[in-house]
């Protein structure tokens, strides 16, 4: 069904919100995805803070290239979706988790990061970075592991002079 000139320029101006406002956007085909499956998707996003929208590539491509990106606009074929957030890591990793759930029903295509234009490969990467609270753990394992041997080492004196004296 044909689309008026109107909507079409309402859904414009609503792409170029959510390009204007999010920190990254994932690019993704859903062509196998039955409606009960996107639903879920839709649902799960929503309460995590992310958004899902779909509209015709045209209007996606004339908004993302008025925003400026640099890079080349990743090749979109079949049914295109964007997922966005305000957080950086946010759209792609919680993607990057229904990609693998219902496997080879949706797929990432590529997105936005750092405004930049990404591949597939490169947003694949970006989603398996670990959340803020993850890395903060590994950093402070990391920084204790040198101190927490020195410790061992200096118990291990203490009970060999014990058993010496």
């Amino acid at each position: 069904m044909a689309i008026t000139k109107a909507k079409k320029g309402e859904i414009l101006e609503k792409l170029k919100g959510i390009v204007k406002d999010s920190s990254s956007i994932v690019f993704i085909n859903f062509h196998a995805l039955p409606v009960t499956e996107s639903s879920e998707i839709r649902k799960t996003l929503r309460t995590k803070g992310v958004g899902y929208t779909i509209a015709k590539k045209s209007l996606t491509k004339k908004a993302l290239n008025e925003a400026g990106f640099e890079g080349t606009l990743p090749d979109m074929p079949g049914e295109t979706g964007i997922v966005y957030s305000a957080d950086p890591l946010d759209s792609a990793r919680e993607i990057y988790t229904f990609q693998k759930k219902f496997d080879g029903k949706i797929k990432i295509l590529g997105g936005v990061f750092d405004g930049k234009f990404m591949d597939m490969e490169a947003m694949v990467s970006v989603a398996q970075i670990p959340g803020l609270k993850t890395l903060q753990a590994q950093f402070v394992n990391l920084i204790n592991s040198p101190i927490q041997g020195f410790v061992m080492a200096l118990s291990e004196i203490a009970k060999s002079k014990e058993a010496n004296s």
